[in-house]
C-alpha cells in the first residue's frame, strides 16, 4: 500500500481513479488491525464515476465500504452502492436536552432508566407497541418524521431539528418489496440490538460557550441520546437490491476488486429505484427515532412533570444523498460518517444557520460522547463530512471470548452507570474496550477542522437490547 503523509492527521493512499484520503493518526495507519479497512477504502477508488474516497478516524472493516467511509460520485457518470450505505439504512443519532441537572435526577436515576426500558421495546426481533398496516407504512415511507408528528409523536418544532426535517425524497414505496413491508410492520418505535442504545447523559464539559449557548447546553445538564435506524425494514431493502444488482447488472459489475462493492449507475432505472427505496428506509428510520424520542420524553415527564425536554438534533450516518459542491451534482455515500455543515449553509435550518450544524458523535457504552459543530473547512476538504462514533477495534465474537457479562456490568457500575440490557450477550459485545478511544477520534476531527468540539457528555444510565 503506497501511503503518503500529507499532514499530521491526513494521509493519502494510492488508488486507481483517485487517491484515497484518510483522516487519522499514525498509530492507526501503522496498526495491522486496520489494514483490511484501509484496503476497502482503496477498493472504492476503482468504482465508476468516483470523485473522492475518504475515511474518517473511526474507520473499521465493513461490508464493501469500510465503516467510517465516504464515497463521492458524480451524479451523471457515477454509481450508487448499497455497501456504501450499509444494511441499517439511516442508522443515526438523536440528542434530546432537558432543563434538569444531574443533582436533580440523581435520586431517581434508576427509576428513569427502568421507565425508559419499560416504555421502548428493545432487543433482537422487538415488536413495537405501535402496529401499523401496510397502507400506513407506505405513508411513513413518504412522510418520515412528519408522519410521526402528525400522529401525535412529538411536536412540529422537532422537525426543524432533524436532518432534512426527517423526510427525504424521492421515496416511492412501490420500489420496496413485500418482504421488507412484512418486516417493517411491527418494528416502528423499537430500538433493536447490537450497538443501538438509549443513554441518559450529563454534560460534563463545555468547550465552546458561545455555540453551546446557541444549542441550549450548559454544564451538568441532563441529556438523552438515542442511536438506532431502520431495523429489519432497511436491512431487507439493502438485501433485495444487492441481489437485484447481482442478477441484472452482472456485466456492469464484472471488474470490481470486491464483489461487495456491487452497484448500479445512479441514473440507471435500478440505481434510481434503489435510491428511492433507500429513502423510504431512511424516512422509516427518522419516524422510528422520532417515535422513540417522544416515548422517552413522556416517560421522563411522568417522573419529572415540570421538566422541559427538547430535541437538539437528529442526524443520519448511513445514507447516500445528492448534494452540490463546486456547481457539481454529487452522490455522497456516508457510511458511518456524519454530515458536518458550516454556518450559513442553505441546507441548515434557520435555527442553526449562524453557528453551524450540530454534530453528534457518541462513544461506546461507558465512555464519553460529544456534541460538535459543523465547519466550512469540512465543506472544503471532506464534502461536509465528519466521524460518526468511536469505531470498533474488537469484533463481537472476540469480545464474547475475552469478556464476561459480570465483568462488563461491574465495570459500568463502578463508574456509577445504571444499566439495563435485555440480553447479556449484547452487553458483552458492546463493552467499552471493544471500541476506539472516542476522545482520540474527536481530537482528530477537531484538529483537522472537520467539526469543532462544543461539549463532552458522560453516561449516567444505559438501555440496551
Amino acid at each position: 500500500m503506497d501511503i503518503k503523509r500529507i499532514d499530521k492527521y491526513i494521509f493519502s493512499i494510492k488508488g486507481k481513479n483517485v487517491d484515497a484520503i484518510v483522516f487519522t493518526d499514525q498509530e492507526t495507519i501503522n496498526d495491522p488491525e486496520f489494514k483490511e479497512a484501509l484496503q476497502q477504502i482503496v477498493n472504492v477508488t476503482h468504482m465508476p464515476g468516483i470523485v473522492a474516497a475518504l475515511a474518517m478516524p473511526d474507520i473499521h472493516w465493513g461490508y464493501g465500504f469500510p465503516i467510517g467511509g465516504v464515497g463521492v460520485f458524480d451524479a451523471k457518470e457515477g454509481v450508487i452502492s448499497p455497501g456504501g450505505i450499509g444494511f441499517d439504512i439511516n442508522c443515526g443519532v438523536r440528542l434530546m436536552l432537558t432543563s434538569l441537572t444531574f443533582e436533580e435526577i440523581k435520586p431517581q436515576l434508576r427509576r428513569l432508566v427502568e421507565a425508559i426500558y419499560d416504555a421502548v421495546p428493545v432487543g433482537v426481533g422487538a415488536s413495537g407497541a405501535v402496529k401499523v398496516s401496510e397502507k400506513t407504512l407506505r405513508k411513513v415511507c413518504i412522510e418520515g418524521a412528519h408522519w410521526a408528528v402528525e400522529n401525535g409523536y412529538g411536536f412540529k418544532e422537532d422537525l426543524e431539528r432533524i436532518e432534512d426535517t426527517g423526510k427525504l425524497s424521492p421515496a416511492n414505496p412501490d420500489h420496496v418489496s413485500s418482504k421488507a413491508f412484512e418486516r417493517g410492520l411491527d418494528e416502528l418505535s423499537t430500538l433493536g440490538a447490537g450497538n443501538h442504545f438509549i443513554e441518559i447523559q450529563k454534560v460534563e464539559r463545555i468547550f465552546d460557550p458561545k455555540v453551546a449557548e446557541a444549542f441550549g447546553m450548559f454544564e451538568d445538564q441532563v441529556a438523552i441520546s438515542v442511536h438506532c435506524g431502520s431495523r429489519g425494514f432497511g436491512h431487507q431493502i439493502a438485501t433485495d437490491y444487492i441481489q437485484i444488482m447481482r442478477d441484472k447488472l452482472a456485466q456492469h459489475n464484472k471488474d470490481l476488486p470486491d464483489k461487495q462493492l456491487i452497484n448500479a449507475p445512479f441514473e440507471h432505472p435500478i440505481g434510481q429505484q434503489y435510491f428511492s427505496a433507500m429513502n423510504c428506509a431512511a424516512n422509516y428510520a427518522f419516524a422510528n427515532r422520532q417515535m422513540i424520542g417522544h416515548t422517552i420524553r413522556m416517560a421522563l415527564l411522568r417522573i419529572f412533570p415540570t421538566a422541559q425536554v427538547w430535541l437538539l438534533y437528529d442526524v443520519a450516518h448511513n445514507i447516500a444523498k445528492v448534494e452540490v459542491y463546486n456547481n457539481r451534482r454529487l452522490v455522497i455515500h456516508r457510511k458511518g460518517a456524519t454530515r458536518s455543515l458550516g454556518p450559513k449553509n442553505p441546507l441548515l435550518p434557520s435555527l442553526y444557520s449562524d453557528v453551524g450544524q450540530p454534530v453528534l458523535i457518541p462513544g461506546s457504552m461507558g465512555s464519553a460522547s460529544y456534541v460538535l459543530v459543523g465547519t466550512k473547512k469540512a465543506e472544503e476538504v471532506s464534502y461536509g463530512s465528519t466521524a460518526h462514533g468511536a469505531g470498533r477495534t474488537v469484533g463481537r465474537r472476540a469480545a464474547l471470548r475475552s469478556l464476561s457479562y459480570e465483568e462488563v456490568l461491574k465495570e459500568l457500575r463502578q463508574k456509577g452507570i445504571e444499566v439495563i440490557s435485555r440480553g447479556k450477550k449484547t452487553l458483552v459485545e458492546e463493552a467499552p474496550e471493544t471500541y476506539k478511544d472516542v476522545d482520540r477520534v474527536v481530537e482528530i476531527v477537531d484538529q483537522v477542522g472537520l467539526s469543532r468540539k462544543v461539549a463532552r457528555l458522560v453516561p449516567l444510565g444505559v438501555v440496551k437490547g
